[in-house]
Formats: C-alpha cells, structure tokens, sequence
C-alpha cells in the first residue's frame, strides 16, 4: 500500500462529520484562544472510554511549578509487575487541550496495551511557547510504580511533534526508551507538502488551522528551525527509540507523518508504521463511532503492547 494513499472517506466517518459530535466545527483559525480552548474541550472531553482499575490525578514538580497529571492503570491487562508505562502528551496545536479532552483517548490506550498511562497537562501556547512544554521531563518510574525499563513516550498531532522532539532528547541523553508513538504528528512547519495541497481543506484540521497553530507556538519565527520545535529538522534520526507511527489519508499533516517514519527506517530506527487512507486526523478519538478507528486502534495498541513487552 502507498503510504501516502487516500481512499475514500469511510462511510461512517462521513456521517459523523455530518451529523455527530463533530458535525459542522467552526475552524479553529477564526475563533478566539479562549473561545477555541472552550470549543475543543466541550466537543473532545464527551467520550467515557472504558473503566478502568484506577485513574488519579496527581501533581509531579517541575521548574516552574507543579505540573498536573492523570495516572491510568488498566488492571489485568498488566500482566507483569511493575507495568510498563507510557508518558501521553494531548493534541490540540499547543493551545488547546486539557487532561480531561484527552481522557477516553488515555482509558483506551490504557485497556488495549495493558500500560499504565500518565497522561501530561502540559503548559500551553501562546501564553508558554516553545520549548516550555518540554520543560517537565523527569524520571518518575519510581514514584508512580512502572518499570522503568519498559517506558515509552507518546502523542496525538502536536502532541505527536513533542512526543518525537522527547525521544531526540531521549537520545541524546542515553535514555533508553521502548517506543514512541507518533499519532499523526506535527512535525514541521512545511506548507508545500503533498497533504497540505490536496487536504488544505480537510475535515477537523485545515491547513489555515496548523498555520495559525505554529503562530501560537513559536516564539521567534526561527524556532522553527530547531529540532525540538519541529523534529523532521533533525540533522539526524539514528539512534532513536523504535516508532510506532499512525497517519491518516485525509490529514494536512499525512506528508510529514509519512516523511518522519521514511527518515526512521533509513537511519536503521525499528518503524512500524500504520496508515489509514480512508481516515481523517484524530480518528482514534473515534472508536465508538467509527469502526475503522476502532479496528486502527486495536493495531496500534498492538504495535506498541510488543514493543513495551519486548525484553530488554
């Protein structure tokens, strides 16, 4: 299969985008931070997810103040003690997104991987750009109870660049980690890629929504050159963790998600990448309503469970 294939929209997505939860979204470019901020977290925060043996939120010290978090564990999907553990980073272009938007995203990666999820408040733009969201990086194996021999690192779309900007520190600081997973990533501030000239219109993230997102975000317009703002600057991907990346057929950001897990293979990173042609972005925040997202979740959360269970 093309890794940069689009089918047609898949049918049940379709009649979301028409009548469901999702129907009929003002863009995010022309609304207000706040009102944006409002909108995503009423439209995303609806979900449940699946019960789980416990989920607590906890505070975790940072450098600038205490940094909110929510700690999901599965229960018996965990079958070895500790767990392994996966550090969630939401979506929502750096601006938007609370731990509460993300929550049935991290109940079902928590179920279906048998990990334990903590799930990161991170701050956000414009009022904390870049690289303060990255500022909160510590090693909290023990205090939380995982193995920190089987961690990992993950993200939905701007939460998917943070994710692959904390596995190239990762790096290069010889911190091993099991996987990154990168659910259609933002990676690059790169408007001529194929996916933003034949989805500039796309359902749910625009190609004007990720131009007004990297405005947010960037504190000087040169940040956009470094690395750890948009990862696919890296002078070099060797030596990073193994990857598991999902990308969509009808997503602006599919270029890139597809040019970061093109850059992993060739500098020798173990890649699994899964692609979806007839889904659109932020389609694992959909399983209830779309059996194909359902069906993709289930492989991603296969991908990753092998990676995590995989003796070191």
């Amino acid at each position: 299969m093309d890794d940069e294939a689009t089918a047609e929209l898949d049918p049940q997505l379709a009649d979301l985008l028409r009548n469901g939860r999702v129907a009929d979204l003002p863009a995010w470019h022309e609304l207000s931070v706040s009102e944006a901020r409002r909108l995503e977290d009423e439209v995303f925060a609806a979900g449940s997810g699946p019960t789980l043996e416990r989920v607590r939120d906890r505070r975790l010290d940072g450098p600038d103040g205490d940094v909110p978090v929510r700690i999901y564990r599965p229960g018996s999907r965990a079958e070895r003690s500790p767990p392994p553990a996966l550090v969630f980073c939401h979506g929502g272009g750096w601006v938007l997104g609370t731990l509460d938007s993300a929550d049935d995203l991290c109940r079902e990666f928590a179920a279906r991987i048998g990990a334990v999820v903590v799930s990161v408040d991170y701050r956000l733009a414009p009022e904390h750009p870049f690289p303060a969201a990255l500022e909160w990086i510590r090693d909290e194996a023990d205090r939380i109870g995982v193995d920190p021999d089987r961690l990992g690192v993950a993200g939905t779309s701007a939460g998917g660049g943070l994710t692959a900007a904390l596995a190239l520190r990762a790096r290069d600081r010889d911190l091993s980690l099991a996987v990154q997973l990168l659910c259609y990533p933002m990676l690059d501030r790169d408007f001529d890629r194929s996916s933003y000239r034949d989805h500039a219109e796309a359902p749910l993230l625009s190609r004007a929504d990720v131009a007004w997102f990297w405005e947010q975000y960037l504190a000087e317009p040169a940040d956009a050159e470094n690395p750890l703002a948009a990862p696919l600057r890296a002078d070099s991907l060797a030596g990073c963790s193994p990857a598991v990346i999902a990308t969509a057929g009808h997503d602006v950001l599919r270029s890139e998600g597809v040019a970061y897990a093109d850059r992993l293979r060739a500098a020798g990173v173990e890649t699994r990448h899964r692609h979806c042609p007839s889904l659109a972005h932020g389609y694992l925040s959909l399983t209830d309503e779309v059996d194909r997202a359902d069906a993709a979740m289930d492989d991603v959360a296969d991908a990753v469970g092998s990676l995590l269970d995989r003796d070191s």
